[in-house]
């Protein structure tokens, strides 16, 4: 990440725009995401016919998306909370209503629809979109405080 960030600071220095910097680092994640995202379909269309087929792989995208914008060490923690309080570990007898703000519980329970059911809950999906807007506003705000320079954020 220390190595990263110096890259990150040359390449503005060098004259390398800020936001094409941080519209290709996205772009990479989502990418990415994409593609761990129809690996992860694959495996479930060939063990369980979903019954929304493009809705369950939408839905594992942005399940990868939180995944991606949380970063990889805050998801290690937070997966592990959320498997074991939203009752998905048989340690977790009773799930408290605080585990419907986890990050992944909403993507959880939107892929849970459109796998066995073909539908999905709105008030699931706005809730996912509303943690990928405020993940994507905070990912911004601390890419341009890391790559603050004598320019900033000028294109």
């Amino acid at each position: 990440m220390i190595s990263a960030r110096a890259a990150d600071r040359r390449l503005v220095q060098t004259g390398y725009p800020p936001r094409t910097l941080l519209a290709t680092r996205l772009a990479t994640l989502g990418g990415v995401t994409v593609v761990v995202a129809a690996v992860n379909y694959g495996v479930l269309w060939l063990t369980i016919s979903p019954e929304a087929p493009v809705l369950t792989f939408v839905f594992l995208v942005l399940a990868g998306l939180v995944y991606a914008f949380l970063g990889a060490l805050v998801v290690v923690f937070l997966a592990m909370m959320d498997a074991f309080l939203s009752g998905d570990s048989p340690l977790a007898a009773d799930v408290p209503e605080f585990v419907e703000y986890f990050p992944l519980y909403h993507p959880k329970e939107l892929l849970q629809e459109a796998m066995f059911q073909g539908t999905y809950t709105t008030g699931d999906l706005g809730f996912v979109a509303g943690y990928l807007l405020v993940l994507l506003v905070l990912v911004t705000a601390v890419f341009g405080v890391t790559m603050h320079t004598s320019g900033g954020w000028s294109a």
